[in-house]
């Protein structure tokens, strides 16, 4: 289960311009694609704690989805993207991601508060912080393994809290597990 407090929703929502209360969304069962797929996402990994990056990418997507699908986007226009502070954000993610990184530290180099920042990411980049985060933890933890790295070691260096968490991850992008990769370059290695 995942619950989004109004407080976090408006929060979410507060940088969109002429949104002056919580959407309304009148059908109490909704078959909504993007939603699912953004709900599936959050939900995905309930085994280990969601950290503070993702949990805010979540709820800018969701409150996101709520907007659309509930009574107020008529009126709702978003402003134009800060890409340089996006690329900014962009470069530390991709230079970083062995790092444990909040959002308060993408809050700080973009200048834009939490939401907006995911929203703009979204827009400018196809994905969200988060999300493009963990793929420069997996090319890393790739390159590793394939230079003969241990699975472990892979995972800690390129910034995965553990080998379980790098494999989830490993085996849903790449769809095969890091062992199954490891196995698979020793052999063109030798």
């Amino acid at each position: 289960m995942i619950y989004l407090g109004p407080d976090r929703i408006g929060a979410a929502l507060h940088g969109l311009s002429r949104v002056a209360s919580l959407p309304f969304v009148r059908a109490p069962v909704v078959d909504d694609p993007a939603l699912r797929s953004s709900l599936m996402e959050a939900l995905g990994d309930l085994d280990s704690q969601m950290g503070e990056l993702k949990r805010d990418d979540v709820t800018a997507e969701i409150a996101s989805h709520l907007l659309r699908l509930g009574d107020g986007e008529a009126g709702c226009r978003r402003g134009p993207l800060a890409r340089q502070a996006l690329l900014r954000c962009r470069d530390y993610l991709a230079e970083s991601a062995e790092a444990n990184i909040g959002s308060e530290s993408l809050e700080a180099i973009a200048g834009l508060d939490r939401f907006s920042l995911s929203r703009q990411f979204r827009a400018a980049f196809g994905t969200s912080p988060h999300r493009y985060l963990v793929q420069r933890r997996l090319e890393r933890a790739k390159a590793m393994i394939a230079a003969g790295e241990t699975l472990a070691g892979a995972a800690v260096s390129a910034g995965f809290a553990d080998q379980s968490h790098m494999t989830r991850h490993f085996r849903k992008t790449y769809g095969i597990t890091p062992g199954r990769f490891q196995a698979l370059t020793a052999q063109h290695r030798t």
